[in-house]
């Protein structure tokens, strides 16, 4: 909104990225899809001792609910002690993700954030997770990956069932296929 009126957003994957910092754990980016548009956003966490009797547990645009199961995940899988500490997940520019495409991501931004490890910025991760760590396939693969290639992106992590798919495979982004959050996390660290 201007004051002239309303004006198109060109390209709003840049926009919900252009505040991306560099070198911080935490941080990692996930490509979604808004109806039939792929957006590009960033997954921030911070997670932190509890000051306090119990962990606290807050999720800003992602569900709180999913949120908790993917901790528990992390916690049951892949053997992260996340019961003492408190964890906090904001989906950068305020929108609201319902896609389950970002669930990796989110995992991956809690366990960079606990270990304090540093995803490589150029990477984007994409899937859904399941209850015993597997990594399901996401929808309209192809929309999401030429949104990475448009914005520059060198890797993609996504499921192994959607990598064995493809029909056409990108030249310019390394695709990482994984079947599990353990390999995927083996994979980015």
């Amino acid at each position: 909104m201007t004051a002239a009126g309303l004006t198109e957003v060109e390209n709003p994957s840049e926009i919900f990225l252009s505040e991306k910092p560099k070198d911080v754990s935490g941080s990692v980016v996930t490509a979604v899809l808004e109806g039939s548009r792929p957006l590009l956003v960033e997954v921030q966490s911070l997670v932190s001792k509890s000051g306090f009797g119990y962990a606290r547990r807050r999720a800003q645009g992602f569900d709180y609910n999913r949120m908790s199961l993917l901790v528990a995940v992390l916690e049951k899988r892949i053997g992260l002690r996340l019961e003492t500490e408190d964890i906090f997940v904001n989906i950068a520019g305020g929108i609201k993700l319902e896609d389950p495409a970002a669930d990796m991501a989110v995992a991956v931004a809690i366990a960079s954030a606990f270990e304090d490890r540093v995803v490589d910025a150029q990477t984007v991760i994409l899937g859904e997770v399941g209850l015993a760590g597997e990594i399901r396939s996401v929808s309209q693969l192809a929309l999401r990956l030429n949104e990475l290639e448009r914005l520059g992106f060198k890797q993609c992590v996504l499921p192994r069932n959607n990598y064995k798919n493809l029909n056409s495979h990108q030249d310019t982004i390394e695709l990482m296929s994984v079947s599990s959050l353990k390999e995927a996390l083996e994979m980015v660290f």
